[in-house]
């Protein structure tokens, strides 16, 4: 993922409106940013999945799911305009399982770098940030998908640039995207693939906030932004100041996905898959992507520890 940062990942979301460039009344027009979660898509308990719960598994805190997140971006996971409430489909998914559990959720904000060592020592039952599913993680962690993992090229509005599909598209532009993430790989593996075939190498352009990568497009300094369709897809709803021009799967060339994670063995998972296809069948789930404007990323079916990205080298 992208922006990992965590010193800068904190202080952009406490002020997540303003770190991606729009007016507070703009983004209430489209996404409900109020503290007030009052108005969230709730559910039924869900019997069956309370049953499929190990009897070996204890919640952290008694009648309390307790969840660890990441505010890191919106719509995905970031504060409300209080600054200290977490909002977005992250948070909204959480909530649906809380209540099919008939718990109350509590959700607690951590850096990301935190979350790994939260859940394999138990101090939180799961976290529900985004995570993808990986080889690597598989051996520590159990996952229950729940959305796809898309990744989006996003282009300045007037850009002459309409599509992007192939390694070659991006040949000799400037491409803002994240350091460390899978998206950068993809990029890169990409312009390897363009110069060995006597192409134009690309430039890759790394930026600490959204408001520099922003600016960056705007000005003309960069090309194309490829980082999370999520996001880039909310500030572009909003603002009108770019527009999308390709997708690919985060795990390029193979399909990637992102998962509800808990402890290895742990005896929740099986627990929380079930849960979140019965969401899926009963419409909730498709309720709340479609309020954050997430409905492209949705999955037909959640599945307990499918294959995920390979390890490096594999």
């Amino acid at each position: 993922m992208t922006f990992r940062n965590s010193a800068i990942q904190l202080l952009a979301s406490a002020v997540a409106v303003a770190t991606i460039g729009i007016g507070s009344a703009q983004a209430a027009e489209k996404f409900n940013l109020s503290p007030d979660t009052s108005n969230r898509i709730r559910a039924e308990k869900d019997e069956a999945a309370i049953k499929a719960i190990s009897p070996s598994f204890k919640f952290v805190q008694k009648g309390k799911f307790t969840v660890a997140i990441n505010p890191w971006d919106p719509p995905v996971a970031t504060y409300a305009t209080d600054a200290k409430t977490v909002v977005g489909t992250d948070p909204e998914i959480a909530q649906l399982l809380a209540d099919s559990f008939g718990l109350e959720l509590d959700l607690v904000p951590v850096a990301w770098e935190d979350w790994p060592l939260g859940v394999s020592s138990g101090k939180y039952d799961a976290v529900i940030s985004n995570v993808t599913v990986t080889e690597e993680r598989k051996e520590k962690f159990d996952f229950s998908t729940y959305r796809n993992d898309v990744l989006g090229f996003y282009v300045k509005a007037d850009s002459e640039i309409t599509a992007i599909k192939e390694p070659k598209d991006v040949a000799g532009l400037k491409v803002i995207t994240g350091a460390g993430t899978n998206q950068e790989k993809i990029i890169l593996e990409w312009d390897r693939e363009n110069v060995a075939a006597g192409l134009k190498p690309i430039e890759v352009q790394y930026y600490d906030d959204r408001a520099a990568a922003d600016l960056a497009i705007q000005s003309g300094r960069a090309d194309v932004e490829f980082n999370p369709n999520a996001t880039l897809a909310y500030s572009s709803s909003i603002k009108g100041s770019t527009k999308l021009v390709g997708t690919v799967s985060g795990g390029w060339p193979i399909a990637a996905e992102i998962a509800v994670t808990t402890k290895k063995g742990a005896g929740l998972a099986d627990a929380v898959t079930l849960a979140l296809n019965d969401l899926i069948k009963n419409g909730k789930y498709g309720e709340v992507l479609k309020r954050w404007n997430l409905t492209s990323e949705a999955t037909a079916e959640s599945k307990t520890n499918p294959p995920g990205l390979p390890k490096s080298g594999s």
